[in-house]
Parts: C-alpha cells; sequence; structure tokens
C-alpha cells in the first residue's frame, strides 16, 4: 500500500488552555495528509475542481490515543484505505513528534458534481486517477 507523510509543526494557535492540540485540528491535519497523498500520485485536487467536481467528506471516523502539545511536530500517514470507483475511504495515523501514536481515523468521500452534488464516477471522469488508486491500495509504489 503507498502511504504518504507529511510533518507539521504544531503552532500554539492550533492548542487549547491544556497546551495539547484541540481536537478538531485533526480534521485539518488529516486534510494536509489527504492533500499531500494526492500529490504524491501525480494529481492535485485543484484540477479536479476546475472540471466542476467536488469531493466532500460523507463520513468519518477518529480514535484520539495520545495528545499532541505545542512545540512538538507530528507526522501524518496517510492512505487509500478503501476504494470503488466512486467513493475513497482515506487512512490515517497521526504520530507525536517523539513517535508515539496519537490518532487513528478513516475518512469517507465521494466525487459529486458541483452545481448538483449527484455523485460522479471517477472511473469514468478521471481513468488517470482511478488507476492511481487502484495502485495505491494494492500496494504498488509509483
Amino acid at each position: 500500500m503507498k502511504i504518504s507523510e507529511k510533518e507539521i509543526e504544531v503552532r500554539y494557535a492550533e492548542t487549547d488552555q491544556m497546551g495539547v492540540v484541540y481536537h478538531a485540528n485533526y480534521l485539518v491535519w488529516m486534510e494536509l495528509g489527504r492533500t499531500q497523498l494526492i500529490e504524491d500520485l501525480g494529481f492535485k485536487y485543484a484540477d479536479m475542481e476546475a472540471k466542476g467536481i467536488l469531493s466532500p467528506v460523507i463520513d468519518i471516523q477518529i480514535s484520539y490515543k495520545k495528545p499532541v502539545r505545542y512545540g512538538e511536530k507530528a507526522t501524518i500517514k496517510t492512505w487509500v484505505e478503501e476504494y470503488d470507483g466512486i467513493r475513497v475511504a482515506y487512512g490515517y495515523e497521526i504520530y507525536t513528534g517523539s513517535g508515539d501514536l496519537s490518532v487513528t481515523a478513516i475518512s469517507k468521500h465521494a466525487c459529486v458534481k458541483k452545481e448538483s452534488f449527484r455523485p460522479v464516477s471517477i472511473r469514468k471522469l478521471f481513468p488517470d486517477w482511478h488507476d492511481a488508486y487502484e495502485k495505491a491500495k494494492k500496494g504498488s509504489e509509483m
């Protein structure tokens, strides 16, 4: 399986009064990881959006294991967990600066037309993305 990595420097504004990363910021980091994976596969979200296609989150599951704190660098690992030609599920692990597992998560997405939010087939509209997702899911390195 193709696993992408993205390092994040934790900013003070991302933490709460306890000095730990506020829980919703992990969702933002997951987006950064997802975007990095897509770029590692050779694509850009902006190109898809320019063609009138969006990829909204349709489900998210997240489990918090250990806090990341201000001053640390977090590492986000992202991969294609499931893909069926229409929907894609991305898997994530976020690690603390010392390498401890902080978060595990899965976000599910569907591609839709911008004007109607009706689902579209990635397989048909973006065959290159389809092939790359199939390879990434199966473990072929790009």
